[in-house]
């Protein structure tokens, strides 16, 4: 009967000599590419670093890929509106002709990033010859007038350099020091009544807490810090329904929530005053 697990034979002691030549073999084929390292980097350090070698090799393959077709012969813009055209090339620093695969895009994009018009921007590769600039531009919100300076602002509250006031003398006039940061909340406010919103020519920030309005004839709205819109749909309201607005009104004060406050102009508060007098004589 065979066995199921045959039988063991005692072997000879393995001799150190047979050791040593299995050792060998196990070890070969780790130490043949251990040696060719060795061997290329003694043969770099000879001829120059391996940095050096492989900046070589590199700057040959980009240039077999731009003989190939792999080169810019069209660069595509979108989204440009007030950003120089000039500058723009100037930041982009590529030349058509030049290898797709050479180009250093994230460094182009620092510097479109920081004209004073773009707020974001994006590049494209598409092979095997174009480029695509994708600009987001800053829209202008409001003029901000500090220390008798007046910029031109974003939503963001951003300053945008080279931007002229004078070709945006129909936005808003905001003063204050951090206003800018604060106008596009109070701009959405007001488009809720679009009519009033063109009367008002300039506001104020009073305490880096709350608006006083200038309207176009004179008239100083002050607004409450909280329940903002509240008080602007008010003031809305009582200038449809009573033409507020309409009379001789030197300011409206909008601060309290249980009450509304106006204040007459010089000439009305003097002709009221004559009529108490005439009623008294009478």
């Amino acid at each position: 009967m065979r066995r199921l697990i045959p039988k063991r034979t005692p072997s000879r002691e393995r001799q150190p000599q047979a050791v040593w030549k299995a050792g060998l073999r196990r070890c070969l084929p780790l130490g043949i590419p251990v040696l060719l390292a060795v061997g290329l980097s003694s043969w770099a350090i000879a001829n120059g670093s391996l940095r050096e070698r492989w900046m070589d090799l590199e700057t040959s393959f980009t240039q077999f890929t731009a003989e190939a077709g792999l080169s810019v012969q069209t660069v595509m813009v979108s989204g440009r509106e007030r950003t120089d055209r000039q500058s723009l090339i100037d930041a982009l620093g590529i030349e058509i002709g030049e290898a797709m695969l050479a180009l250093d895009i994230a460094l182009a994009r620092e510097r479109i990033a920081v004209l004073p018009w773009v707020r974001d921007v994006t590049i494209e590769r598409q092979l095997p010859d174009r480029l695509v600039v994708t600009l987001v531009e800053r829209r202008p919100l409001a003029l901000w007038q500090n220390d008798g300076e007046i910029s031109v602002v974003d939503a963001e509250g951003h300053v945008i350099d080279g931007a002229r006031p004078s070709e945006f003398a129909r936005l808003l006039l905001v003063v204050g020091q951090d206003a800018p940061g604060h106008a596009a909340q109070l701009l959405a406010v007001m488009e809720r009544v679009p009519e009033l919103r063109r009367r008002v020519a300039a506001a104020m920030r009073i305490g880096q807490r709350r608006w006083n309005l200038r309207l176009d004839d004179g008239i100083d709205i002050q607004l409450p810090e909280d329940d903002l819109e509240q008080a602007w749909l008010a003031l809305a309201d009582m200038a449809n329904t009573e033409q507020l607005l309409a009379r001789d009104v030197q300011a409206v004060d909008l601060r309290f929530p249980d009450r509304l406050v106006v204040r007459l102009t010089p000439d009305a508060r003097a002709r009221m005053d004559l009529e108490e007098i005439d009623g008294e004589d009478t």
